[in-house]
């Protein structure tokens, strides 16, 4: 069997965003994160935050998949760096780039030094090629430190309820390459 820690980006993930909808499908398989600092993130809170929903389904037999948006791509990185289970995969959507101009250095300034190093489990990084927080070459470049298999969707923006994915059965599709449902 197969569990899912939903990692979204700032503010969380509306009722609309992709992950919001595989979690409620996904039903008592997947728990999301709860930190405290969702406007104004905290990389400790949040990777606390990762810590605390994975013991919740790590009890169970089988994988637990990380299912990563935006910040919540740099809180997963950062949580397997710092732990390395084993039993965990990663599919890491739209992680903004922290040194570009776009990115909101103000409110999560503790994300601002993260660094991609080769993450500790199989993962997937999908990117589109117009989103306004990531350029393509630093999405390739994230894929390649991380070395997560990388996969681009053409012009989706950042891939979340703005882009209009509703329950994005590609990015299931692309999940099913990651792992076994």
């Amino acid at each position: 069997m197969v569990s899912y820690v939903i990692i979204p980006g700032i503010d969380g993930s509306d009722e609309r965003h992709w992950q919001s909808l595989w979690e409620k499908q996904w039903g008592g398989s997947a728990v999301r994160i709860a930190p405290a600092s969702w406007s104004e993130p905290e990389l400790s809170d949040w990777v606390d935050s990762v810590q605390t929903a994975y013991e919740s389904v790590a009890r169970r037999d089988g994988e637990v998949v990380l299912v990563a948006h935006s910040l919540g791509c740099w809180t997963a990185a950062e949580w397997l760096e710092r732990v390395r289970p084993a039993g965990v995969s990663a599919f890491l959507v739209a992680p903004p780039n922290t040194r570009a101009a776009s990115f909101p250095s103000r409110a999560a300034a503790s994300f601002v030094d993260v660094t991609a190093r080769p993450l500790p489990c199989r993962s997937l990084l999908v990117a589109s090629d117009d989103d306004p927080y990531c350029d393509p070459a630093a999405s390739a470049a994230f894929a390649r430190d991380w070395r997560a298999q990388a996969h681009f969707v053409g012009n989706r923006g950042h891939i979340n309820s703005g882009s209009g994915l509703g329950d994005w059965p590609a990015g299931r599709e692309l999940l099913r390459t990651l792992v076994e449902e």
